[in-house]
């Protein structure tokens, strides 16, 4: 895991943070608003910033995710010097950074923390001895935001969530895995980029077994590299991946051994403790019978070797320094083209919040986000809520019987601002200062032993997937749900002391376009309750549909790489939110006002200063190799795209004067307002 795009199903950031002080910094007037408004809004500002040397990219959100971890890396310097009782939350926070740090320690254990598990791997001597290792490593790790294996270096990943048929009960969801690299793209498509990282993927698994002092590298580099490119071709693309309907395949325990036959099931789930277990969502079948079917037919070697490898890269960076080194070389500087690794007390910051989230969190927010912070934000939310339900009254393509329903299903959103209302137990995790790897192992095995007690629990909505000091935001369709963490209610997307249209394009098209996700293309086929129904007459259903496929035809047109478009389906979600976040946003900001104009700021009207503070929000500047690669895995469009949404709203042009003989004008009729 080497990065994290944001945004809820998503995310944001500015450089500068020229927001914060005033709309004119970054802007570029000598550009026209309808020739392309994001060069406008942000040309000054990609002008004159550069890319930090340690990073792939760089913006608002980024700079903020550099303020937020040197807000926590000071706090757990002050927690670990106020002496935490032991056991505590606080102790394993301060903790768990130490041992992150303590180099030194790390360098003279060196391999030995891996050989346990090194040696349980040599001793399998049979297929049923495989499934048994598989099933072992079996963990809770995946993106809850794009339904996919988080670590897809494992064969499969563990995502338990309330039952799609079913929303009373939570239900193990099994997702594809097994690939080294992000996407199966990387393996089957056929550019000169592709061939090149695939060059330098098996250059890499080679150097990763020479350091382990492995002989015959090179074949068993191929060897292994081959396995994966087999499992690639099983994969389902990423847009079939984001096919809630193709995804929602209930198998029960026993059906496994017929539907992917290949697997000894019987052990794989018992070790993995899901024995017990009767039925499954299996979200790509076709990927879990290919994988079945590998384990079966590939030799035991090869497998072995397959598996010593990413014991390994798994936990490259909680060994020594020589396997940090070697996995940036290829995760940072080959795939995202980033020169420089990022300071060791910038990856404790991430680690730490990764193994113990909520109990960092817990701390931040009694620094940095008082009460009525909170109640400031939920009062935007309500706002919002409330503006998102009058478009839904005066939408003229939707029937009243839809629209009822709709209603109905946003009166139920639950809505969570700045931190849960219940902090997550963390007494049976187990943290050391003098013990990083084991540590990063023991939190992982609490992520998977804390979902596996969900199984047979009643259904908890209050539960957080994101935690609060992060800079980001998500809509969970299933849970009808909203979490809008604290670390994103902040300067330059939230700032009282601005004037009030600025908030709105900033922090309210947030608040809108997580709103907008019950209502996208996957969110749309949940009815109030989180199960996956049709609430929808058919005439609406289709007018729904119609639109949507024009907005993914118009984002299919974007080219940012003369070889490489946006994927309009494969980022559909996250534009309809864009486009009826932003909506909902400028219906807001305008109630508010009742009728008055807003202060006219640096030259700037109410309805130019909101949609700037949009456009300025994903002020964005990309390594080559991260755009190509979020191009291919990612659900959202490269952030101009995104600032591009002002083109579907009729405002946009009446503000900024926008006519037909501009670059950025579209039609009346081809501007898609679903929402």
């Amino acid at each position: 895991m080497q990065s994290t795009r944001y945004l809820s199903g998503t995310l944001f950031l500015a450089g500068s943070v020229a927001m914060a002080t005033g709309l004119s910094s970054g802007m570029d007037p000598s550009m026209k608003p309808g020739a392309d408004f994001y060069a406008y809004a942000n040309g000054g500002w990609m002008k004159s910033v550069e890319i930090p040397a340690d990073r792939s990219s760089y913006g608002v959100w980024q700079v903020l995710a550099e303020q937020n971890d040197e807000r926590v890396a000071a706090l757990i310097r002050e927690t670990a010097a106020s002496a935490p009782a032991d056991g505590s939350d606080a102790k394993k926070v301060a903790d768990y950074y130490a041992g992150y740090m303590d180099e030194s320690g790390i360098e003279a254990r060196g391999l030995t923390v891996l050989r346990p598990t090194f040696d349980r791997i040599a001793a399998i001597a049979d297929r049923s001895l495989l499934a048994r290792f598989l099933g072992s490593t079996l963990r809770a790790d995946v993106d809850v935001l794009n339904s996919t294996n988080l670590y897809t270096d494992r064969l499969f990943g563990l995502w338990v969530a309330q039952d799609l048929d079913d929303p009373a009960r939570y239900a193990p969801f099994v997702l594809q895995g097994g690939l080294g690299m992000p996407d199966r793209d990387y393996y089957l498509t056929d550019s000169p980029q592709m061939a090149e990282h695939r060059k330098q993927y098996q250059a890499h698994i080679a150097a990763v077994l020479g350091l382990c002092g492995e002989e015959d590298v090179q074949r068993k580099a191929s060897a292994i590299f081959a396995l994966e490119t087999r499992i690639a071709q099983d994969h389902a693309t990423r847009t079939q991946s984001e096919d809630v309907k193709r995804g929602d395949n209930h198998w029960t325990r026993e059906q496994f051994a017929a539907l992917a036959p290949g697997l000894d099931w019987r052990e794989y789930f018992k070790a993995a403790r899901l024995d017990a277990q009767t039925q499954f969502v299996v979200w790509q079948p076709g990927a879990v019978r290919g994988i079945a079917a590998l384990a079966a037919s590939e030799p035991l070697d090869t497998w072995k070797a397959y598996l010593r490898f990413h014991a390994v890269d798994h936990s490259a960076e909680h060994l020594p320094k020589a396997f940090v080194e070697e996995n940036f070389a290829f995760y940072g500087k080959a795939l995202e083209g980033t020169p420089q690794i990022r300071d060791r007390w910038k990856r404790a910051v991430l680690h730490t919040n990764f193994a113990l989230g909520e109990a960092v969190g817990k701390i931040y927010v009694q620094r940095y986000f008082p009460p009525e912070a909170k109640a400031r934000i939920e009062e935007l939310v309500r706002q919002l809520t409330s503006a998102f339900a009058l478009r839904i009254d005066t939408l003229t393509w939707m029937s009243p019987a839809t629209r009822v329903k709709a209603k109905a299903k946003l009166a139920t959103l639950k809505v969570a601002v700045g931190y849960p209302d219940h902090w997550r137990d963390y007494s049976d995790l187990r943290i050391s200062a003098a013990d990083a790897f084991g540590n990063f192992g023991r939190a992982e095995e609490f992520e998977y032993r804390r979902n596996l007690r969900k199984l047979g629990a009643a259904v908890d909505r209050s539960e957080w997937v994101m935690t609060p000091q992060v800079i980001n935001a998500v809509n969970l369709p299933v849970m009808n749900a909203l979490n809008f963490p604290a670390g994103v209610l902040q300067p330059p997307f939230f700032d009282p002391q601005r004037p009030d249209a600025m908030n709105y394009g900033a922090v309210g098209a947030v608040i809108g376009h997580e709103i907008s996700h019950s209502f996208d293309d996957q969110g749309a086929l949940f009815d109030a309750t989180g199960r996956l129904q049709n609430w929808w007459t058919d005439a609406d259903f289709s007018l729904f549909q119609a639109a949507a496929t024009r907005l993914a035809n118009q984002y299919d047109s974007y080219r940012p790489f003369p070889d490489l478009a946006v994927n309009g389906k494969q980022t559909l979600s996250e534009n309809i939110a864009d486009v009826g976040g932003l909506a909902a946003a400028y219906t807001a900001y305008r109630q508010s006002r009742n009728g008055k104009a807003a202060q006219v700021v640096g030259g700037l009207t109410g309805d130019q200063q909101f949609f700037l503070s949009f456009a300025q929000a994903w002020r964005e500047k990309f390594r080559e190799p991260y755009l190509r690669q979020l191009l291919i895995t990612d659900g959202h469009a490269p952030s101009r795209y995104r600032a591009w949404t002002v083109r579907n709203n009729d405002a946009w042009y009446a503000a900024f004067g926008v006519k037909q003989a501009d670059a950025m004008y579209l039609k009346p009729l081809d501007r898609v307002q679903i929402w």
